[in-house]
């Protein structure tokens, strides 16, 4: 008798650990939220709360919101609010909410070839680096910050496609690599403002085009549909969407600085949410 307890004592023991090792969460998302420190901050403070872990799958928009419609990932946290409803209208995710903002910004060398310092119109910038085949980045990754890109470069009516040469110079990489190909080459780039202030490394780039309200650049969180998907952590996922948006997760988010400077804002229930 005490043999068969003392079995039982060690299957339960062992059983333990496995347990909370499975106390986590796979998460796709956008490399701003990784390479700005977001992520750092933000993900401890849940996993206090509530015992799970997050690990980070950080790629480009596109792919995060894909990684996670093929259902490996059990919670998506990106930043392509047109890419986002049109995932979920397609029955991809459930439970999306918008939970924070920041904005873009055109960084460029203080030498400024294109003469855009000060211009708050984006569209005017991007048409002044064109005519100057001024050396400019594009992440070119399917990001949501390459998104935005493409979406401005329409906006001021180039079509980029043709317009493109030497001058432009498309990376495949995350916010960091391609701030780090700028400041190399001294080329204009278009960054969100959380990974700006976090770069250590800017040379001679600077900010010279910000404000335009078509900067503007929100953050949704979303579960893949477990409806097709049925190995996706529903319920922690949720706990994470639940935390994120709740006044304790959207204090975490604001409470995130760099050197005085908050680099995102909560808004959840503020915009559509």
């Amino acid at each position: 008798m005490l043999r068969r307890h003392l079995f039982a004592a060690a299957l339960l023991l062992a059983a333990l650990p496995a347990a909370a090792q499975d106390r986590f969460i796979v998460m796709s998302s956008t490399t701003s939220t990784e390479q700005s420190g977001l992520f750092a901050h933000l993900l401890p403070a849940f996993a206090a709360k509530t015992g799970i872990q997050v690990r980070v799958v950080a790629q480009g928009t596109g792919q995060a919101i894909q990684t996670g419609a093929r259902g490996d990932a059990d919670v998506t946290f990106v930043h392509d609010r047109e890419a986002e409803l049109k995932a979920v209208a397609a029955g991809d995710f459930i439970e999306r909410r918008e939970v924070m903002f920041n904005d873009f910004v055109i960084v460029g060398p203080k030498a400024d070839p294109a003469k855009i310092a000060g211009q708050k119109d984006v569209a005017a910038a991007l048409r002044a680096i064109a005519a100057a085949r001024a050396p400019f980045v594009s992440r070119g990754d399917r990001s949501g910050t390459h998104a935005a890109e493409l979406r401005l470069w329409k906006e001021a009516g180039i079509d980029i496609d043709t317009a493109k040469g030497p001058w432009y110079r498309e990376t495949g990489s995350g916010m960091g690599p391609a701030l780090n190909t700028a400041s190399a080459s001294d080329a204009y780039l278009l960054a969100d403002r959380g990974t700006w202030i976090s770069f250590r490394n800017r040379g001679t780039l600077d900010i010279l085009s910000e404000g335009d309200v078509r900067l503007f650049n929100q953050y949704g969180v979303m579960i893949p549909n477990p409806a097709r998907h049925p190995h996706v952590k529903r319920d922690m996922a949720m706990a994470f969407v639940e935390w994120v948006t709740s006044p304790e997760g959207q204090a975490t988010i604001a409470s995130y600085r760099i050197e005085g400077q908050q680099l995102f804002f909560p808004n959840f229930g503020r915009s559509g949410s």
